[in-house]
């Protein structure tokens, strides 16, 4: 993707934002991953939703008496109407961003996903393209995690990170994923990978069991005791090989500039599959950045993914452009989403 100025030193010392997001840690993490680029410490608003009695004792999300953000940062359904709430709260001043296709009109500069893209949002100027979704996952931090290498591989080894997650609508992880898992896993280790595997926070225990059996003098697994070596095992990484269910691990992976491969899971037919093998594909065949798994971990060139990073700088162009301009209208409405 092409790269957009960055123009945030022209903005104020102080450029407060907002990240307003659902009870998601996925949602969370792109509202931080964009909000970061501009304020390194935004406030955090979650969009609760209580249930029952509790409905009754539930927090203001925020007061018109607060500190004035100059940007609002949001994602998830449930986040749109209390962001456009906090929009008018504030005379409509803050800039706001959603990172997904929205179901509200109002908002200052959206991005959706390429996977997500209709027609109906063809020609409309504050809607823009993105390749999956941001996060918090820059070189720059995986450079504080290089010494991690030498806990799992010799100067001369390979690595390969391994990341698994769960069944979500599209994909299972049942009895013959785990044993695609295993085969794969040990075809690394007998062409002399150094394997480092983990799960995620959707994982069942039964993909956890079935990893920890893969466990051996070459082979790393992360039993959920302690914190999640992550960031560890991707500094680490040679080479990726990422389930298909998710979305935002492959964005963070490519990254690093290193081989990202996808594994297949069991397919679950319906309109959630489509939807996750238009990304796949869009990612292979398209964009030519990841590759598909049948054996081997290849090494190929491609132009490292930084969503976040030109994202960020679009929203702080186009904030340099509010303090010069002004906030500009709106004209085209975003179609309901269906």
């Amino acid at each position: 993707m092409t790269e957009h100025p960055d123009r945030s030193a022209s903005l104020p010392s102080v450029r407060r934002g907002w990240a307003v997001t659902e009870e998601k840690a996925g949602t969370l993490t792109q509202c931080l991953g964009i909000a970061r680029q501009i304020d390194p410490a935004p406030v955090v608003k979650i969009v609760t939703r209580p249930h029952g009695w509790r409905k009754w004792f539930k927090p203001r999300l925020f007061s018109a008496r607060e500190a004035e953000p100059a940007f609002l940062v949001s994602c998830g359904f449930r986040a749109e109407e209390p962001v456009l709430a906090i929009k008018h709260a504030f005379g409509g001043r803050p800039f706001a961003v959603h990172l997904q296709r929205p179901r509200v009109d109002g908002y200052d500069l959206i991005f959706v996903s390429r996977h997500d893209w209709v027609p109906d949002l063809d020609g409309i100027s504050h809607v823009r393209q993105m390749v999956g979704v941001p996060h918090q996952i820059t070189p720059e931090r995986l450079a504080a995690y290089a010494d991690s290498r030498s806990k799992y591989a010799g100067p001369t080894d390979r690595v390969a990170a391994v990341f698994l997650g769960g069944s979500n609508g599209a994909y299972l992880y049942d009895d013959a994923c785990h044993l695609h898992i295993r085969d794969a896993v040990k075809g690394l280790e007998a062409a002399g990978w150094k394997v480092v595997i983990t799960v995620s926070r959707r994982s069942s225990e039964e993909t956890l069991q079935a990893a920890l059996t893969l466990r051996s003098e070459n082979v790393t697994v992360w039993d959920r005791t302690g914190e999640n070596p992550y960031l560890d095992f991707m500094a680490s990484a040679d080479a990726f090989l990422i389930a298909k269910d998710s979305i935002t691990m492959p964005c963070e992976a490519l990254v690093t500039g290193k081989p990202v491969y996808t594994l297949d899971l069991t397919p679950v037919p319906g309109e959630r599959l489509l939807k996750f093998e238009t990304y796949h594909t869009d990612l292979r065949e398209t964009l030519n950045l990841t590759r598909a798994f049948k054996g081997d971990l290849a090494p190929y060139v491609y132009e490292p993914l930084n969503e976040t990073k030109r994202i960020g700088a679009i929203v702080a162009d186009a904030l340099v452009d509010r303090q010069i301009h002004g906030p500009r209208r709106i004209s085209v409405s975003v179609k309901r989403q269906i």
